[in-house]
């Protein structure tokens, strides 16, 4: 390959700033975030319990094929507050703490981390 050949062919490459929905311009990136953590953690715990989705829809309270859209990224027609009500369905405590932003001026964000195990 000669060099400008292989000069047309670079891919250019962005650092994340660690919100994929913010990355793609997507609209409430940091609501997508919050619930796509929270979703994910429902998945873990869902697997971690071996149950199929159809026991984990009954637990939940919803129908299977919801269950299956929501573990599929299909979450907008829930408010992060309903998804973290499911959380606590599989024994999970939620504590929220509140603290001043680190830069003044700025608004907040809120964010998800689990405990360590």
């Amino acid at each position: 390959m000669t060099k400008a050949k292989a000069e047309s062919h670079k891919i250019e490459v962005n650092e994340s700033s660690g919100n994929v929905f913010a990355d793609l311009g997507l609209p409430d990136a940091d609501q997508r975030l919050l619930k796509a953590n929270i979703v994910a953690e429902l998945q873990r715990l869902i697997a971690e319990r071996g149950l199929t989705q159809v026991a984990a829809a009954t637990v939940l309270g919803i129908h299977q094929p919801d269950l299956s859209l929501l573990l599929r990224g299909d979450f907008d027609d829930y408010s992060a507050e309903r998804l973290i009500k499911m959380l606590t369905v599989f024994e999970q405590d939620i504590e929220i703490v509140m603290r001043p932003h680190r830069k003044a001026g700025k608004p907040g964000r809120i964010t998800f981390k689990t405990a360590a195990a």
